[in-house]
């Protein structure tokens, strides 16, 4: 945004701090940048604000925005439909239109007094990559091996592994997952897309010198690779840990499982807190378990069309036992590439405009409605 011309009055990386020491530690100078956001909108008064996620601090954002008459246009819904429903209050009274990217949120805040579009979700509509399985092997796969590759070697099936974009969930859910890439045996290569929140290094060294050693398990079926969209898009199945990257797999139509693991105590009050609204998922559909499904595309279908492998059930005997009919040419697998293919088709709304643009027109009117004492000439602050 900077780099296009506007003003940045506050940069998103100097307040933005995971975990709760790191975020007490910081909070005098969190609160002080947050006031001087606050004083430069009181000054500059603009003529529409657009907030994208991030509720902790938007919702209130929208409090200072609604006192000064500003329509504010929330992009990317908090999702107030799994748990802190409380904040839906703030959203009624606060938020002139909500932009939601999942076609269930425009519904369920229409039933509770709020004006919400479906915009469709940015990632439906990147194109699929264009770098071929070929090229793809040999630029990171085969450069950097020492022995050579036999053609059997090169044409066997690729599996895909990604473990979460922070360092607490690769830790948590990478060594199972590498376990069950055992498990599944020699005939396999595993790709590990390395988010850009993580350092390669740091994470090299946690699965080549830590884990593999610990599982004996060879160092030349496991390949470090950089994006996330192209392994998925050439890998046979893959195991996604619960997040956006289930997003990723499926609007790519990659087969896939979903798994995660927290800390006890964590999932014991994540389960009694997240409740889904009848409309989105109905309270008596739960796991064997008795677990309410966790993956968006599960939600986004309105059923379980990708396994759930969470807390105890998420060991290497089930993930190996959960993909191995995603790897054969079998019905379990056609299915779920059939279903992803719905989900994909049901995150593009049928307008031929993208999510931005239809966020950007939705501006522009509210602007012309609000417009502001200066006169029409001049220009709009957003």
């Amino acid at each position: 945004m900077e780099a296009a011309g506007l003003n940045r009055i506050v940069r998103a990386e100097d307040v933005a701090h995971m975990g709760i020491t790191e975020v007490i530690r910081h909070m005098p100078s969190v609160y002080a940048e947050y006031r001087r956001l606050v004083a430069s909108i009181k000054k500059h008064r603009p003529h529409i604000a657009i907030l994208i996620d991030f509720p902790d601090v938007n919702l209130r954002l929208a409090r200072e925005l609604k006192k000064l008459g500003i329509p504010v246009l929330y992009f990317v819904s908090p999702q107030l439909w799994a748990w802190k429903r409380s904040r839906l209050r703030w959203v009624q009274q606060r938020v002139t239109r909500m932009m939601v990217i999942f076609p269930f949120e425009a519904p369920f805040y229409r039933a509770r007094n709020v004006d919400a579009e479906f915009v469709g979700h940015p990632l439906a509509e990147l194109p699929l990559p264009t770098i071929s399985r070929e090229q793809f092997a040999a630029t990171y796969m085969f450069a950097n091996r020492e022995a050579p590759q036999s053609s059997s070697h090169r044409s066997r099936h690729w599996i895909a592994l990604l473990p979460g974009s922070r360092w607490k969930e690769v830790e948590s859910n990478l060594p199972t997952m590498l376990e069950a890439a055992a498990l599944l045996g020699p005939n396999f290569d595993f790709l590990i897309p390395v988010a850009s929140t993580l350092d390669k290094q740091i994470l090299s060294k946690f699965v080549f010198q830590e884990t593999l050693p610990r599982i004996q398990w060879p160092k030349s079926s496991i390949t470090l690779v950089p994006d996330a969209r192209e392994a998925l898009h050439h890998a046979r199945a893959s195991v996604v840990a619960s997040g956006t990257a289930t997003v990723q797999a499926a609007v790519i139509g990659n087969p896939f499982v979903v798994v995660y693991r927290v800390s006890p105590l964590t999932f014991r009050v994540a389960k009694r807190l997240v409740h889904y609204p009848p409309e989105i998922w109905p309270p008596h559909q739960l796991d064997a378990d008795g677990n309410l499904p966790i993956a968006m595309v599960n939600l986004i279908a309105g059923r379980r069309i990708v396994p759930e492998l969470l807390q105890t059930r998420f060991t290497a005997e089930n993930v190996a036992e959960a993909l191995r009919p995603l790897l054969a040419d079998t019905p379990e697998r056609s299915q779920m590439i059939a279903d992803l293919a719905k989900v994909r088709a049901a995150l593009q709304p049928t307008s031929a405009s993208t999510s931005i643009n239809r966020v950007c027109d939705t501006a522009e009117i509210l602007l012309n409605q609000n417009a502001h004492p200066r006169g029409p000439n001049s220009p709009a602050n957003v």
